[in-house]
């Protein structure tokens, strides 16, 4: 019971897909199927599960059958069926391969089936093949020898097809990934396209699907039977290409909610100051030293000051103008000190105290310090509010909408 429901909601969702509901209602464009080892399973399976080859049918139609578009005949066949008992499921199988053999035809054919013809270990896949090459596997139950799993046919019924058949063309799926080979049959070389899959979630990150395209024309106006049938392999853009790019722009949505300024200052402008400021901080890390110190001493003086409980001060202070300022009253000698007396010393025993500063006054920048510290943990506190609001937004509109996508494949009936 649970494998029947999850295969019914697996149709559901295929149909969902490709549209099959309103392939439904358009009955001039035909869709033909052929079944895959996910869809009947193998040999193994027939034998105490025949329903799911009924309920198959049921949905799809026959398993083995045989169709025309334009001048070219298709012949398609459960393959998954081909390797088993002869007595079995595989005798229907092979039934259509020879009253196909039998009739004559005047049509090029192609043979399509799920699991590809048999090739040998290693076989060069061609240059659209992205993962590496899967060799040949079988596996058998040990109840009765059925077949239980394989990746291709065997050789020996991969050459009984193509004598029978004689296609120009074989179509085959199964691989997951994209291989061209080349079968030396006895009427001569036959093409096989394994076909991709069309989900990266698969195992291919370069998912695709090809496009085939049939003369309309009779074999005898053309120059080969090989040129009825063209084939072109499509690729569909790669999904972890459009992820990348979807985290990229997320990662520059919250950056820019993160720094984009606050103020009336742009977003340029301050880009630019934080560039300048890297650039100053580079610059003075590695020709700051002693050039540094040095231009401190040349355009700063020193003074001597005098309160009036005798003691003295001494305030170093940055000239404006590296020559002598007009507005001093006294001497100024560069890297000296200047004599300003500010108070009369009445004892002649005074205890002098002298205080080196580096700001002129130390009081009036402990405020500014303290208020551009609060300020800015302002504007931090602001922005993190500010880009949590737009993510909640942001995540408001789009995950309902990611889920209601991600589930409308499984709830449409």
């Amino acid at each position: 019971m649970f494998y029947h429901i999850r295969w019914q909601d697996s149709l559901n969702r295929f149909k969902h897909i490709f549209d099959l509901k309103t392939q439904e209602k358009h009955t001039e464009y035909p869709v033909y199927y052929i079944p895959g080892n996910h869809d009947v399973g193998y040999a193994s399976l027939h034998s105490h599960k025949p329903e799911v080859l009924s309920r198959y049918e049921r949905e799809f139609g026959e398993k083995n059958h045989q169709f025309t578009v334009g001048k070219v005949d298709f012949i398609a066949v459960d393959a998954q069926t081909l390797d088993g008992r002869q007595e079995g499921k595989a005798s229907s199988s092979w039934d259509l391969v020879k009253n196909v053999s039998l009739g004559s035809h005047s049509n090029p054919r192609v043979l399509l089936t799920h699991i590809p013809l048999y090739r040998c270990d290693w076989t060069y896949c061609g240059r659209n093949r992205n993962s590496p090459v899967i060799n040949q596997r079988i596996q058998r139950t040990t109840e009765n020898q059925e077949i239980g799993y394989q990746n291709y046919i065997t050789e020996e019924s991969s050459n009984y097809l193509l004598d029978l058949v004689k296609p120009v063309l074989v179509l085959s799926g199964h691989d997951h990934d994209q291989c061209t080979v080349v079968h030396k049959a006895k009427f001569g070389n036959v093409v096989e396209h394994t076909v991709g899959t069309v989900s990266w979630q698969q195992g291919n990150l370069h998912p695709s699907f090809m496009l085939l395209s049939v003369s309309n024309v009779t074999t005898s106006t053309a120059s080969s039977p090989q040129e009825a049938v063209l084939t072109q392999l499509c690729f569909l853009p790669m999904q972890t290409h459009i992820y990348i790019w979807y985290l990229l722009l997320y990662i520059a949505t919250l950056l820019a909610l993160l720094f984009w300024p606050t103020s009336s200052k742009s977003f340029w402008h301050q880009i630019c100051g934080t560039i300048g400021h890297c650039r100053h901080l580079i610059s003075s890390n590695l020709f700051g030293g002693s050039t540094k110190e040095k231009n401190e001493d040349e355009n700063v003086v020193y003074e001597e000051i005098w309160d009036a409980e005798g003691t003295m001060h001494l305030i170093k202070e940055r000239l404006d103008d590296p020559t002598m300022r007009s507005s001093d009253k006294g001497p100024v000698v560069k890297g000296s000190a200047v004599m300003r007396p500010t108070a009369k010393i009445q004892n002649q025993d005074v205890e002098v105290s002298v205080n080196i500063d580096t700001n002129s006054d130390v009081g009036s920048n402990v405020k500014p310090a303290l208020k551009t510290s609060k300020s800015r943990t302002k504007i931090i506190v602001q922005r993190l509010v500010r880009t949590l609001r737009m993510l909640t937004i942001i995540a408001a509109v789009n995950v309902p909408l990611y889920i209601m996508l991600l589930f409308k494949d499984w709830n449409d009936k």
